[in-house]
């Protein structure tokens, strides 16, 4: 008897029944693990939140879920290529007959996956010119307002505030962040853009630099400062900033694309301002120079004055030479005076025997004499000017006649004129009924048109003949 047909007490289940007893099995068998792998895969949560990639090995492969709600409470974020240790459970997934684990908790696989994810993402931030120092800028020398973003709790923003009474008191903005957890960074970058955000000169004074600090911990503690949005925040940041995370030894992400790093958040306080008595002192200090330099400038220009006023004449005897001058010029003056008025006298009487009344006489003969002279040839040219005129306006006048319609009306022609007082030119343009205007050679009289207007019959001319000359109304 074939296998096929042979009697069995086995009971019959559905395809749902095994696929839910193999659930049962797995999820008995597996209820909590923790399971290393690279994960494969990785596209992003889903569009319903969901997250869903692979973990592998070497030898071996198995799907991966997230949920929404577990995503969002990690610290880390799954990547591409990253070794990780999923804690979740092992389940089956009927539809596809495969299993698959549902992670509830992530984290790197050791220090190492983390520096490699680390290094991986500086040099990609450092090739886009995040880090460049071209574009770091420089801190302003006394800040009216400073910026601190830190936890408002820890002993680090007491650190600050206490370094910075001691040096140089001034006003302090704290924006309080996490400085921990899956929070961190999503916080640290908006406290950077508010901070940036504020207006100057508004209701809450925009702060002149901006401290990103936060005390020691371990390469995990400190992951949220190696965030990619707070390192663009950091470096897209119009406000001078001074980072100063964990201590001396401690770099992070946010190191590199701040203007200043500063070993420890006290170091960052006192970058920020300079020490107040140092500053007084140094002010005295310069203020004294300034007045010494002064004096000692003002003793050597009272050196050089008396110096130079040595060398000066007095006064007397440099007004010895003029004063002679003077007195000899006065001396002579009087005689000087009669020998000008003498040779102006003399002068005056040659002019004068030139002008007596009969040299004014003769003066004025010649004068009238060239006067006539000039007359005589200007009337002797207006004559040939006027002679000329003459002729050609009467050459002109002949013209104008001979042109002149008046002429034509003189040998007994006519001239018709339509209402508008233009001449009438062809048949069709005076229908029957119309008022004419006729000019004659002693006037003007009016008419009508009447009768249906008829045009001027032409006479044949023969094929051999040669047309006439035209004429003309001007023609006799």
């Amino acid at each position: 008897m074939p296998a096929s047909t042979a009697p069995t007490n086995l009971p019959e289940i559905s395809v749902s029944e095994l696929s839910l007893s193999l659930k049962r099995t797995v999820e008995e068998a597996f209820p909590y693990v923790r399971l290393r792998g690279e994960i494969s895969g990785y596209r992003g949560p889903h569009s319903s939140g969901h997250v869903y990639f692979s973990l592998k090995d070497d030898s071996a492969k198995i799907d991966a879920i997230i949920w929404k709600g577990a995503f969002a409470r990690m610290r880390f974020k799954p990547e591409e290529g990253m070794e990780v240790i999923a804690t979740g459970k092992v389940t089956t997934y009927p539809g596809k007959s495969s299993y698959q684990i549902v992670i509830d908790a992530l984290e790197p696989a050791g220090v190492g996956a983390l520096m490699a994810l680390l290094e991986e993402r500086r040099k990609k931030l450092a090739a886009e010119g995040l880090f460049d120092e071209a574009r770091k800028k420089p801190l302003p020398y006394l800040p009216r307002v400073i910026g601190v973003i830190t936890s408002p709790t820890g002993a680090v923003i007491r650190d600050i505030l206490h370094r910075l009474s001691d040096r140089f008191p001034r006003h302090v903005m704290v924006w309080p962040v996490r400085v921990q957890g899956e929070t961190c960074g999503a916080e640290l970058a908006a406290a950077i853009e508010g901070f940036n955000a504020f207006a100057e000169g508004g209701a809450m004074p925009r702060p002149d630099v901006l401290i990103v600090a936060r005390g020691g911990g371990s390469l995990e503690d400190l992951w949220g400062f190696n965030d990619e949005i707070v390192v663009r925040a950091a470096a897209a940041s119009k406000i001078p900033l001074i980072s100063a995370v964990g201590h001396e030894t401690d770099f992070t992400l946010i190191d590199f694309a701040a203007d200043r790093r500063a070993p420890t958040p006290t170091a960052a306080a006192e970058m920020a301002v300079p020490v107040r008595s140092e500053l007084i002192a140094l002010s005295r200090e310069r203020a004294a120079r300034l007045v010494t330099c002064w004096s000692r400038m003002i003793e050597r220009l009272k050196t050089e004055l008396r110096g130079l006023a040595r060398g000066v004449p007095s006064l007397d005897s440099l007004l010895a030479m003029p004063r002679q001058r003077l007195d000899n010029a006065s001396a002579r003056l009087p005689r000087a005076l009669r020998a000008n008025a003498h040779a102006h006298h003399v002068r005056f009487e040659k002019i004068a025997a030139r002008h007596t009344p009969h040299a004014l006489v003769a003066r004025f003969e010649r004068f009238r004499e060239r006067l006539d002279s000039c007359a005589s040839r200007n009337l002797r040219a207006r004559d040939h000017v006027l002679k000329n005129a003459a002729a050609q306006l009467a050459s002109l006048g002949q013209l104008l006649k001979a042109f002149s319609h008046k002429g034509v009306l003189e040998r007994g022609f006519a001239l018709v004129l339509g209402p508008d007082g233009h001449p009438v030119r062809s048949v069709a343009s005076a229908p029957p009924g119309t008022l004419l205007e006729i000019e004659v050679r002693d006037g003007r009289f009016g008419a009508t048109v009447a009768g249906t207007p008829r045009a001027a019959p032409r006479k044949s001319v023969p094929a051999a003949a040669k047309p006439a000359k035209q004429g003309s109304l001007f023609d006799e």
